[in-house]
């Protein structure tokens, strides 16, 4: 979308209701562009409601935005680990020792200890830095390269 000229103040309710050409008015009071060729009222009136939700409380967050991006381009995605609810258990054997990690509301309990990530307790069982979620299997070599 063009740069935003200035801010206009417009029901959002009510944007859907409005008629194609008040939308038209509308998007020319608020871009330095017409609105796209060929888009119907309801487009129209989507379009000018994301964009005062995004003029409002902000837009997408740079990682998200980020990702896209690369979708976008044709790149193929890292694989993100997934999401772990509270109750499940991790379990790592490392040089012969058996670690339980809890999954909690908080992040992570290892040995009555709450962490915000795998990877501080990865750091703590091995001594150096791993990928937290690679060290507990959640993700393999393979797909985290």
């Amino acid at each position: 979308m063009a740069r935003r000229k200035r801010s206009v103040e417009i029901d959002l309710d009510g944007l859907i209701e409005r008629p194609r050409d008040e939308l038209v008015a509308i998007w020319q009071a608020s871009f330095t562009t017409k609105p796209p060729r060929g888009s119907s009222q309801a487009f129209l009136a989507r379009l000018l409601a994301y964009d005062l939700q995004v003029e409002a409380r902000g837009g997408l967050g740079p990682r998200l935005e980020k990702r896209l991006l690369s979708l976008a381009a044709g790149e193929t995605p890292k694989p993100a680990a997934p999401r772990l609810k509270p109750g499940a258990q991790l379990v790592r054997t490392w040089n012969g020792v058996t670690h339980r990690v809890d999954v909690v509301d908080e992040g992570y309990r290892y040995r009555d200890e709450t962490f915000t990530s795998l990877s501080a307790i990865a750091k703590v069982i091995t001594g150096t830095h791993w990928s937290g979620p690679r060290f507990f299997g959640l993700v393999s070599r393979k797909k985290a390269a």
